[in-house]
């Protein structure tokens, strides 16, 4: 479903009171910047129609009374939610193929052929190769297909759970190109990230490229405000602090496993980077 321009408006006009009353009755709807107005969009050329009419009787919001609602539904089906969001989609059915494949992370023959460097594993013991050995082969795609690997059911879950949150959320504002190239590129510098800072090691999964998406949001969102990088005030600074927590070291001192911090920070930075840059070119 493509977006519609439901308004443009000089950017001295107070819209903060309609964009209350469009999120209070759950109306999808973005706000940008372009050619020095501002622009307001929503999903589909009937749901454009019924929120200017709103517009016209409500140009101010009205938090006192209760407003007929659009007709529009509150809440998209899954499925419709899939169809909008292809490049979300794509990268969970991907993540769940390799999920299978690998046996949650059991099966290290096929395993070996995603993970960031080759190895080989001798009785209980692992012997890795180096960046520039497993590179001089061709094996280019070993720098992208660690963020597809998952090692149990939870870190599955949890990732999986965030990248349909964010991912969508980018999608919807810059487009399924641009939530491809943000996720490819947050998957390569977490990656050599955690390379460059441990050596080489056997890590993987999507949360160097969360933590980049997130930065972006987060970054984007102050300096462009926009409805759909607008996130509940908890999520970031649970996001942050689940981040300093792991970089104690009190997961590897419970035994509950090594955590790739150096993915997640540098998928942070080089996602607040890339907001920066988004955000800056939105308010021009």
């Amino acid at each position: 479903m493509t977006t519609v321009v439901v308004l443009r408006l000089p950017l001295d006009t107070d819209l903060s009171g309609f964009v209350a009353l469009l999120q209070r009755l759950r109306v999808p709807h973005r706000v940008a910047e372009e050619g020095g107005q501002q622009v307001l969009f929503v999903p589909g050329e009937e749901l454009a129609e019924q929120v200017r009419e709103l517009y016209s009787r409500y140009p101010q919001g009205d938090a006192g009374t209760q407003l007929p609602r659009p007709q529009a539904p509150a809440r998209e089906s899954f499925l419709v939610q899939l169809w909008r969001s292809p490049v979300t989609a794509l990268m969970l059915v991907s993540t769940f193929i390799v999920f299978a494949v690998t046996l949650a992370g059991e099966n290290f023959a096929a395993i070996r052929w995603l993970s960031f460097v080759d190895f080989r594993i001798d009785g209980e013991r692992i012997y890795l190769t180096y960046l520039s050995a497993t590179l001089d082969s061709g094996q280019w795609w070993r720098l992208i297909t660690p963020m597809l690997i998952h090692f149990g059911w939870l870190h599955l879950a949890m990732n999986s759970l965030w990248y349909w949150e964010l991912g969508r959320r980018i999608e919807f504002r810059q487009g399924s190109i641009g939530l491809l190239g943000l996720s490819l590129l947050f998957g390569l510098a977490s990656n050599f990230a955690q390379y460059w800072w441990a050596g080489p090691s056997l890590f993987g999964g999507l949360s160097g490229v969360l933590y980049g998406l997130l930065g972006h949001c987060w970054i984007y969102q102050r300096l462009a405000p926009n409805a759909a990088y607008r996130l509940p005030p908890g999520v970031l600074v649970m996001m942050l602090a689940w981040l300093a927590i792991c970089m104690t070291g009190i997961f590897e001192l419970l035994q509950f496993g090594a955590i790739a911090n150096a993915a997640h920070v540098g998928g942070l930075l080089t996602g607040c980077l890339t907001g920066l840059l988004g955000g800056m070119l939105a308010r021009r």
